[in-house]
């Protein structure tokens, strides 16, 4: 017969003082909704991050601001466990339309993704329903004026790590070349975009300078569907991660060092123009050479997407 005293001590042990009735299946969920761990809490030091999901558990506010489009009135939508607080979404919204003005920077550094413009803001919820890639909620971008500009720049971006989780879709006329994001010092790009000039679609990363770009890029087959990117643009090579595969590794790159613009959808030096067609998930950068942990965060990220 088991020994009930002890399994309680067990159970009280895990869940401490929330061990009361009706309050240990929220426990459970909480615990499942973590169990991937918190990204930043196991890989710290980014530089920013931007996700629908908590990555850093000292972090305490939210994770986007939300525009509804039946009164314009603007609210912040925090976390419910480790997940975007939907009910808080769909009930602030009701039954219309739901745009983000802000993106929160959640590695402590206040480097915000924003967007003031209503026309130009990404949609998240739609009609009262939440718009969901593989279940998770997501982001919208029009391919016509929507995107992100960081709220103030990065002291350089000499060994740069970026990983970003996107469902791309199918591009035409002004959406060519389109960006996923472009982070940029006034000379040198590093930019994940998708070229559909020839009605292919490709992925690629290039880190370039004015008229160079032709040696610093790689090219792949890319599906219309969710994926995860890794750029490892470092001073010795840029090496593009498709999935977790490695797409491509190239050397003696000189990147730059002055203060560094960010914008998410778009391309950094001409707004607007070639704008991201699809749905956002996550985007984190690191400044420093996240090599060693290059698996590690990719197998985080892709455990809670369920990419590949």
């Amino acid at each position: 017969m088991p020994d009930f005293g002890i399994m309680r001590g067990f159970n009280e042990k895990l869940f401490g003082d929330k061990l009361v009735a009706g309050q240990l299946p929220t426990q459970l969920g909480l615990i499942g909704s973590q169990a991937v761990g918190l990204l930043l809490d196991r890989y710290p030091n980014a530089a920013a991050a931007y996700s629908v999901r908590k990555l850093r558990g000292a972090y305490t506010g939210s994770a986007i601001r939300v525009r509804r489009s039946s009164d314009n009135a603007e609210t912040d939508i925090g976390f419910s466990g480790a997940n975007l607080d939907t009910s808080a979404l769909t009930s602030f919204c009701g039954a219309s339309n739901g745009f983000v003005t802000t993106w929160y920077d959640q590695s402590g550094n206040g480097i915000n993704a924003t967007q003031t413009t209503a026309a130009r803001q990404p949609q998240i919820v739609s009609s009262g329903s939440v718009i969901l890639t593989n279940t998770k909620p997501s982001m919208t971008f029009s391919g016509l004026s929507n995107y992100f500009q960081f709220s103030s720049n990065f002291a350089s971006f000499n060994n740069t790590s970026i990983f970003n989780v996107v469902a791309p879709s199918t591009y035409g006329g002004a959406a060519e070349n389109a960006r996923f994001y472009d982070l940029y010092d006034g000379t040198y790009h590093i930019q994940y975009l998708r070229d559909s000039g020839t009605g292919l679609l490709h992925t690629k990363n290039t880190l370039w300078q004015s008229n160079l770009d032709a040696t610093r890029y790689t090219t792949q087959n890319a599906p219309t569907a969710q994926f995860l990117s890794s750029v490892l643009a470092l001073s010795s090579s840029s090496d593009l991660y498709f999935n977790n595969l490695v797409q491509s590794k190239t050397s003696s790159l000189n990147v730059g060092s002055a203060g560094t613009i960010g914008v998410i959808g778009q391309r950094a030096d001409i707004l607007p123009i070639t704008q991201f067609l699809g749905n956002y998930q996550e985007l984190i950068v690191y400044q420093s050479n996240q090599s060693t942990n290059l698996t590690g965060i990719n197998s985080n990220i892709n455990t809670y997407y369920g990419i590949y």
